[in-house]
């Protein structure tokens, strides 16, 4: 979506946020709202602020008896005027490393029945303490799934910077494999896609990676392993671009691949287009996820998709590289229109080792829009 002259689309964004996130509150009972984001989860402050924030601790209350109602506060020195610069709140505020007294402040000002917090249970013992003793009465429950469901469909603005970021994304991965050869670690591979995405503007990235052969179980943050002709190296890359992620899964070989390497691809190719061909609004992320794990039945590799050799077949993604829905059999969340998720049936078989390989679509009400431009196959380096 592109922003008018005169800021319009921009407000317009402000206000269906604020206006989704109230109407969660009202139907949970809650009188305000505390976004808290410790360092590694900032996706709740971003949502309200569109502002990136670097302090080890930071707020947003919304409270829900004021017409705008919003303020921010952060333990990191710039971040107040980074979050007032951006325009969509003009209220931020500076706390101490250790103390959250014109938080505490505002809370008492709003004297609120109800609180939700929003990653409650990662707030430490001594903030939440404060908060407590600042709030005498005061019922403190926690908002954490409320922010996710409201976080879970996407507007349109948001949708158009996640396929900027998508575009980020593809140029990552053609650096990853022209960078491919044997005797090189893997950090160096890293180190690579790190130039090509922070040269287009990421802001971050979150990667794993591991290479080998049949006897790769997982993957990690990269190792100084080095790596060898015949080698799989697998990887999910995902760059963020203006507060949003995108995630690509692909999987190279380094030289001509075996027959279980190919074999290993046609299996996992032909299931992440049976859970594709299962998205649409209105189904759940379980039926998505058992699209996926019935293909690997039909071929005797269903003991591959339980919890001990992988973790989940899909999730969502947006402000934060794994959001809800996680794809899972048993996960009755329904798909609606503009949630983005990502497809991945990544797993160990015996075939190759782990094998990645997955896509992020919008879900539309007939299927889904790809966010990629990066072709689905087995992709080699010449050794």
């Amino acid at each position: 979506m592109t922003i008018n002259p005169d800021g319009t689309a921009d407000e317009a964004e402000r206000s269906l946020r604020l206006g989704r996130v109230r109407t969660a509150m009202t139907a949970a009972g809650l009188d305000a709202l505390l976004a808290f984001a410790p360092a590694w989860r900032r996706e709740n402050v971003r949502y309200f602020t569109d502002a990136p924030v670097a302090g080890a601790a930071s707020f947003v209350l919304l409270t829900a008896n004021d017409a705008d109602g919003v303020r921010a506060f952060s333990t990191g020195r710039a971040d107040p005027d980074a979050i007032t610069s951006r325009g969509w709140v003009a209220d931020a505020h500076p706390l101490s490393a250790r103390s959250a007294s014109s938080l505490t402040q505002a809370l008492r000002e709003a004297r609120p029945a109800r609180l939700g917090i929003a990653h409650y249970e990662l707030l430490p013992e001594i903030l939440m303490n404060q908060l407590v003793q600042a709030l005498p009465g005061t019922e403190i429950v926690s908002a954490s799934g409320l922010m996710d469901d409201v976080r879970l469909v996407k507007s349109d603005w948001e949708i158009a910077r996640m396929r900027r970021a998508a575009s980020v994304v593809d140029a990552g991965w053609a650096a990853f494999v022209d960078v491919l050869k044997p005797g090189l670690p893997e950090h160096a591979i890293v180190a690579a896609v790190e130039a090509a995405i922070k040269g287009r503007g990421a802001e971050d990235n979150f990667m794993l990676i591991a290479s080998g052969g049949d006897e790769v179980r997982g993957m990690t943050a990269p190792t100084p392993r080095v790596l060898q002709t015949g080698d799989m190296v697998r990887t999910e890359l995902t760059p963020q671009l203006d507060g949003y992620y995108a995630q690509i899964c692909r999987s190279a070989v380094l030289g001509e691949p075996s027959e279980g390497q190919r074999r290993s691809f046609e299996l996992f190719d032909e299931a992440v287009q049976a859970g594709l061909d299962a998205v649409r609004a209105g189904v759940t992320a379980g039926d998505v996820a058992r699209a996926e794990n019935d293909v690997f039945r039909k071929h005797g590799y269903g003991e591959y998709t339980t919890s001990q050799y992988t973790r989940v077949r899909g999730h969502g993604h947006g402000l934060h590289p794994d959001e809800i829905p996680a794809l899972l059999e048993d996960n009755e969340t329904v798909l609606e229109e503009n949630a983005v998720i990502i497809v991945h049936p990544n797993t160990y078989t015996p075939l190759a080792g782990y094998h990645v390989l997955g896509d992020p679509v919008v879900v539309t009400r007939g299927g889904y829009q790809p966010l990629l431009t990066t072709e689905r196959k087995l992709f080699t380096a010449p050794v």
